[in-house]
C-alpha cells in the first residue's frame, strides 16, 4: 500500500555568510545540485568536494561528514531531492523495474552535468523564494521526473535506485575502526552492521573485551589527544571530528582522561 509523499522532499539549504560543519546519517538516497558555494563531505574512507554547478547522488544509509563553505561575500545554497524506498518502490512496480542485488562503493557520486538533469533542477528555481510543491500529486510528478531522467542519463543507476536491501551483516571490527569517529548512537551502528543492537553489543565485547560505549569513548579521545599534540589542532577544530557532541564534554572527558585539559596540551 503506496503512502503519501512527504512534502519535504525537495528542500533548499541556504546558509548566509559563514561556514558550517557537522555529520549526518543518510537514510534515503539523495540527487543534490550545489547553486552557490562549495561542500566538503567525507564518508570515513574517501573526500569529496561539491563546487558551484556540481551534481551529486548521496546513497542511502551511509554516515556522511559535511563542511559547507560558502562563497566570499555570498550564500551557500544547494538544492536536494530526497528519493525515498517507497517512491522508488512503487516506481519500480509501475515501470517493471526488478529489484536490484545490493549495491555498496562509494558514499557519494559525482554525477556528469547533462542538459536534462540542468533542465529538472531549473524547473525547481521557481520555488526557491516560496516553498517547495504543496500538491502530493505535484510533489510525486517531481520525483518521478527526477527518477526517469536519472535512469535516462545514468542508466547505471537503476542498480543503486533499486537496490531495496537493507545493510547485512559485515566485520564489525572493520567498520568501527573505520566510523568510530561519527557521533551516532549504538542501535545506529548496530543496523548499519546488520545487527540487532543485543547482537551487536555481544558481539562487540566478543572482539573488543570492552563495551561499545567505553570503547567509543577512548578511541575519541585517543584520537583527538592525536590530533591536538602531533598536528597542532586546537581543541574547537577536533571535538566534532572526533565524535563528540559539544566542547563542553568534550573538554571535560579529555581532563578526566589525561589529566590536563586539552587547551594546555603542548
Amino acid at each position: 500500500m503506496s503512502q503519501p509523499t512527504d512534502l519535504t522532499q525537495i528542500t533548499y539549504s541556504c546558509y548566509h555568510t559563514r561556514s558550517r560543519e557537522g555529520e549526518q546519517f543518510v537514510p534515503e538516497h539523495v540527487l543534490s545540485y550545489q547553486i552557490a558555494g562549495t561542500l566538503f563531505l567525507n564518508d570515513g574512507v574517501r573526500d569529496y568536494a561539491c563546487k558551484e554547478g556540481d551534481f551529486r547522488f548521496t546513497k542511502r544509509n551511509k554516515l556522511l561528514k559535511f563542511n559547507k563553505q560558502p562563497p566570499e561575500n555570498g550564500d551557500f545554497k544547494s538544492i536536494s531531492i530526497y528519493l525515498d524506498q517507497q517512491t522508488l518502490r512503487n516506481f519500480s512496480m509501475e515501470f517493471n523495474y526488478p529489484a536490484a542485488p545490493h549495491q555498496d562503493g562509494k558514499a557519494v557520486l559525482m554525477l556528469a552535468s547533462d542538459q536534462l538533469l540542468t533542465s529538472y533542477i531549473g524547473s525547481l528555481m521557481p520555488y526557491q523564494e516560496f516553498q517547495p510543491p504543496t500538491s502530493q500529486h505535484l510533489m510525486s510528478l517531481k520525483l518521478k521526473e527526477a527518477i526517469l531522467i536519472l535512469l535516462q542519463t545514468h542508466p547505471e543507476m537503476k542498480d543503486i535506485l533499486f537496490d531495496f536491501s537493507e545493510p547485512g551483516k559485515i566485520d564489525l571490527e572493520g567498520f568501527m575502526n573505520q566510523n568510530f569517529h561519527f557521533n551516532v548512537h549504538l542501535r545506529r551502528f548496530a543496523y548499519l552492521t546488520g545487527r540487532s543492537l543485543a547482537t551487536f553489543k555481544r558481539d562487540f565485547e566478543k572482539i573488543f573485551h570492552i563495551s561499545p560505549s567505553r570503547w567509543l569513548l577512548q578511541k575519541r579521545l585517543e584520537a583527538a589527544h592525536y590530533l591536538i599534540k602531533e598536528k597542532g589542532k586546537s581543541p574547537s577544530e577536533v571535538y566534532l571530528e572526533t565524535g563528540f557532541e559539544d566542547l563542553s564534554h568534550f573538554s571535560f572527558a579529555f581532563k578526566k582522561a589525561y589529566g590536563v585539559a586539552p587547551s594546555r596540551i603542548a
